[in-house]
Formats: C-alpha cells, sequence, structure tokens
C-alpha cells in the first residue's frame, strides 16, 4: 500500500469549497461546512484516498491579505500547514471567477517550494467554465475542473495527484508495517466551555502553536484531531469547539460546532474537561461531565488558569465538594490544577490521563467479583421485598470501556436502586475504579431444571429419595 506519509494540503482564499473537498477526499463529513466565509480556522488533517492513491489531506483556513487580528493568526496557520506538505491543491471558486484574493495568493504560492495543483471548483454542470478558462491568466498550468460537492472532475484530479506522488520503496513498505504493528492510538478528547483554554493546553502538550488561540471566545469551531506521542505512546489529540447552554446556542453554525463536539465526546477514550478557574464548575461545566459519563467515557477534570487563583486553600475546597456533590456517577474523578499559558503541571495532567485509562479497561476476575459479591452481600444483604428475600447468586464483568457487571439476580424487578448504587459504590472503593463509569445490570438467574420433562425414572429415584427423608 502506498505511504500515508504524503501530505496534500488544500488552500485558497474563503469560503471556495476547501472543507468540501477535504470531506470528498477524506471520505467522511469530518469537517465543518457552511456558506459562512471563514469557518474553518485550524488546519485539520486526515487519511485522504483518492483512487489507489493514500495519502493524509489537510484542510486550512481561507488565506487573507490580512497582517493585525483573528484572520491574520488563521492565516499563519495556514503557512504553517503549507510548510508541512508535499503538495498542494490551491482551490479557487469556478463561479466568481479569478478574484483579487486569488491572483495575491498565487503570488505568494510561487514563491513556495511546494508543487501547486491549480483547480477550479463548483464546475458542475459546466456552470464555472468561464471562470475556470478565466485561472489560465495566474500562470500555474492548466485549471482542473471539479465540482466537490458532487464528486465530478476526480479522475483528472487523480492524474494530477499521481504524477507528484512518490513511488513506494521498500524503506516506506516497512516503515508501513511497523506503523500498522504500532498500538492503537489512544483517544483523547479535550472539552469544556468557550475561552476556558483548550487550544492553548493542546498547544502546550504539543510544544507547537497547532491550534489557533486567541482572547476572542469560539475561536475553535471544529473537532481537531492531531496524532502526537506522549512517552511512546500514540495519542489522538482532539481539540473542541467550546460548548454553551443549549439555550443560548441560536446560530446555525454554532450549532454544527456542538454537533461536532458531541461526536468527539463519544469516539473518545478518556475526556478531559477543562475548566477556568476563575469561574470553576458553572453549570455547562457540571452539564459536560454528565455526558461525558452518560457515554461512558473516562474523565479527568483539568483546572485551568490556576496561575490567577489567590486564595488556592480556599478555591481547592470549594472545588472539591463541587466534584463531591455534583458529580455522584464518577465519584474519584481525576481534577489536576494546571496553567496552559506557562505549563505547570501537564506531565501531571498526562499521567492523570494514563491511571484513568487504565481503570477504564480495567478487567476484574469472576472469582474475586464473587468474593466481593458474598463479603458484601453478607454484611448488608439486599431488602426484603414482598415478604420474600432478594438473593444475588453471582456476578461476572461482560466487559470494559467502561467496566460492565452483570448480576444474575432472582427478583431483578425488586433490587431497589439505591442498593445498586451501594454496590457501585463499593466496587470503586474495593477494586480501585476510581473516576470512571461503572454499569451494572441485572438479570433473573435460570433455573436450570426450566422447561425440562423429568423421565418416569427420574420421578421414582425422587420420590424414593424424599421417602427416605421423611
Amino acid at each position: 500500500m502506498p505511504p500515508r506519509s504524503f501530505r496534500v494540503a488544500i488552500v485558497g482564499r474563503p469560503n471556495v469549497g476547501k472543507s468540501t473537498l477535504f470531506n470528498r477526499l477524506a471520505g467522511r463529513k469530518l469537517a465543518i461546512v457552511d456558506d459562512t466565509p471563514g469557518v474553518t480556522r485550524d488546519w485539520r488533517e486526515a487519511p485522504g484516498r483518492l483512487g489507489d492513491l493514500d495519502f493524509t489531506v489537510m484542510d486550512t483556513a481561507g488565506f487573507e491579505d490580512t497582517r493585525r487580528g483573528l484572520e491574520a493568526r488563521m492565516s499563519r496557520q495556514s503557512e504553517a500547514a503549507l510548510e508541512r506538505c508535499d503538495a498542494a491543491l490551491f482551490l479557487l471558486d469556478a463561479r466568481a471567477g479569478v478574484t483579487p484574493a486569488d491572483k495575491h495568493f498565487a503570488n505568494w504560492l510561487r514563491r513556495t517550494a511546494v508543487p501547486v495543483i491549480l483547480v477550479a471548483n463548483k464546475c458542475e454542470g459546466g456552470a464555472g467554465e468561464a471562470g475556470r478558462l478565466d485561472a489560465f491568466a495566474l500562470g500555474m498550468g492548466e485549471p482542473i475542473a471539479v465540482s466537490a460537492e458532487h464528486g465530478e472532475g476526480l479522475s483528472e484530479l487523480y492524474d494530477a495527484l499521481r504524477a507528484l506522488y512518490p513511488t513506494p520503496s521498500n524503506e516506506r513498505a516497512e516503515d508501513e508495517e511497523t506503523e500498522e504493528g504500532a498500538d492503537h492510538p489512544l483517544m483523547l478528547a479535550i472539552v469544556g466551555r468557550p475561552n476556558a483554554g483548550k487550544s492553548t493546553l493542546v498547544n502546550r502538550l504539543l510544544g507547537e502553536e497547532r491550534m489557533l488561540t486567541g482572547p476572542e471566545p469560539g475561536i475553535t469551531r471544529d473537532a481537531i484531531a492531531t496524532l502526537w506521542t506522549w512517552r511512546g505512546r500514540p495519542v489522538r489529540l482532539i481539540d473542541t469547539a467550546g460548548l454553551r447552554r443549549k439555550a443560548k446556542i441560536v446560530e446555525k453554525l454554532e450549532s454544527l460546532s456542538a454537533a461536532d463536539t458531541l461526536r468527539a465526546i463519544r469516539f473518545a477514550e478518556v475526556v478531559v474537561l477543562v475548566v477556568d478557574a476563575t469561574h470553576p464548575f458553572e453549570k455547562q461545566d457540571l452539564a459536560l461531565a454528565h455526558m461525558v459519563e452518560e457515554e461512558g467515557r473516562a474523565l479527568v477534570i483539568a483546572v485551568n488558569k490556576w496561575d490567577l487563583v489567590e486564595d488556592r486553600n480556599k478555591a481547592m475546597k470549594a472545588l472539591r465538594e463541587a466534584v463531591e456533590n455534583s458529580l455522584t456517577q464518577i465519584r474519584g474523578v481525576a481534577m489536576v490544577t494546571c496553567s496552559a499559558l506557562d505549563g505547570t503541571n501537564m506531565d501531571r495532567l498526562m499521567d492523570a490521563v494514563g491511571d484513568a485509562d487504565q481503570t477504564w479497561n480495567r478487567k476484574i476476575s469472576t472469582a474475586d467479583l464473587n468474593r466481593w459479591l458474598e463479603a458484601v452481600t453478607g454484611s448488608h444483604p439486599p431488602p426484603i421485598s414482598q415478604g420474600r428475600a432478594v438473593r444475588i447468586r453471582y456476578m461476572t464483568q461482560t466487559k470494559t470501556r467502561p467496566p460492565t457487571f452483570l448480576l444474575f439476580v432472582n427478583k431483578p424487578a425488586d433490587l431497589p436502586r439505591p442498593y445498586l448504587r451501594y454496590l457501585v459504590n463499593q466496587l470503586r472503593e474495593v477494586f480501585d475504579l476510581d473516576g470512571v463509569p461503572i454499569r451494572l445490570q441485572t438479570k433473573k438467574g435460570e433455573n436450570p431444571y426450566a422447561g425440562k420433562k423429568r423421565s418416569k425414572e427420574e420421578m421414582r429415584r425422587l420420590s424414593r429419595k424424599h421417602g427416605k427423608r421423611r
């Protein structure tokens, strides 16, 4: 298989269809697409495929001819992506024709050493033919007519990429075999309210300005995944858009960002909830924590901006009380104070993530579970229901991620929720399952003789047996 190390960046001014083409090449709707210009702000990458060509495709923010503000920082992110790629797809909106921004971008691309393929988008049905012909004036070769939305013109794009694509060598094949045999990367999502410092935290962990940051709330819109290595272990680090309360989400674009964040939580293994130490545990923070628990993910709380807190003892006491009172379903969740701006406690945070992942994957033997069950039900048996004892006969762990247990009970419907919560808390304490959701399911214990017809010989034997007892 050809190497994915070949990187293809999609560049161009805002709103020409870069994210649509990115989704088309990635084979999935990974990037948010909207008619609003400047939706993409951070560059993102994903495995791409076109015919038999495998590569890494990179979506970038729209390039702006500006030197100040958020747009300037977005342009610098696009420049950083271009420095990492092996080929660039320079995308134009053929229906709009060649604009001054396109000409400025073309002049800038000519000064780079990256091979450029000129692509005229939105050419479905021949609608953009005039604009495609205008693009010859840029002096960057023949523009390839495509429609990213409808998948037209991809065969011509394949031919252009094939000409730049490296021939796989034995060394590359060996590298790929090693990569395929490597450990599965830990899926780590960073979530929180807007302006809590999520992107700054991601940049600090990566050791580079990978994510766009600034004082403006809501800069991040897409969930951006970056492959990273921590102490030899691959980690897919996912930065997400800040999530506000549902009642405050009124714009379509913010709604799409919120859906992208929720999707990142569902696919994560460990979730780091970043809270602002100067305004900790507002209603939305707790709602996000409950969402992580409902999805069955391991949780770590990063209390960011700790360097701005004056009375730290008082603040820590308030934080612990809030966690104990509000997050009863995931008792013992790790809480790490840190400062993403100056890098304080980043190692402690990742140690807590590693511990949470191990707990989330923990498997307990059936023998240990049933010895524990005998002891715990002996000291505190289930309450009697309708004059009859409720008996838990057996217990086993059915799955990990999160730890899930099955109880075989003679009367499952009569086992009250408070008693199940008691069992969950005892499981946490004895088997060290702090900070992860625990699923406890019940099932009626089956009678081994149910539905079986006894033979006459078996009935006579049972009759003689009972007769001797009398």
